[in-house]
């Protein structure tokens, strides 16, 4: 008689396990789901173009063959006055690193993303890609004169 009632005391035991009924709650509910991340190694990158000459003013820009350090002074005071908070000639930030900018990009590009920031992250497929790549962040209008933007780019070239 002791094994059968144990034997039914068990067998209860089970079967209340198994049975369990969730309780409906007003409101609403979150379910997450793990996805599947993109390795760095299958990470997109944004595409060297040289022919690419942006969305602004400048349409046509050649540099001279020689640096004009009078310009590379005044850029690199400008570049660290303003640009130091995103750019870093050499590591990436918040903003790419620029040394070597012109490997990758055309002058007149560089001086549209100066002067045009906004036009380029509207119309530009490769300012779009880098805002991308970014974590969308944008880069400010700084409201530079053609100047100002000729002296950083010419203290860019010397990187």
């Amino acid at each position: 008689m002791k094994k059968t009632v144990m034997v039914l005391a068990l067998g209860a035991m089970i079967a209340s396990c198994g049975g369990k009924k969730e309780e409906k709650k007003d409101g609403f509910e979150v379910s997450r789901t793990k996805t599947e991340e993109k390795k760095a190694t299958e990470k997109e990158e944004v595409p060297v173009d040289l022919d690419n000459k942006g969305v602004g003013p400048i349409t046509d820009l050649e540099f001279p063959d020689d640096i004009n350090n009078e310009m590379v002074a005044r850029g690199k005071a400008k570049f660290e006055a303003i640009c130091v908070a995103c750019h870093m000639v050499d590591k990436r930030m918040i903003g790419p690193a620029l040394k070597g900018v012109y490997d990758r990009r055309s002058p007149e590009w560089v001086m549209n993303m100066i002067l045009n920031p906004d036009g380029m992250l509207k119309e530009d497929p490769i300012a779009k890609a880098l805002l991308k790549e970014y974590n969308n962040a944008i880069m400010l209008n700084q409201n530079l004169t053609e100047d100002e933007a000729r002296d950083i780019a010419e203290y860019l070239r010397t990187l």
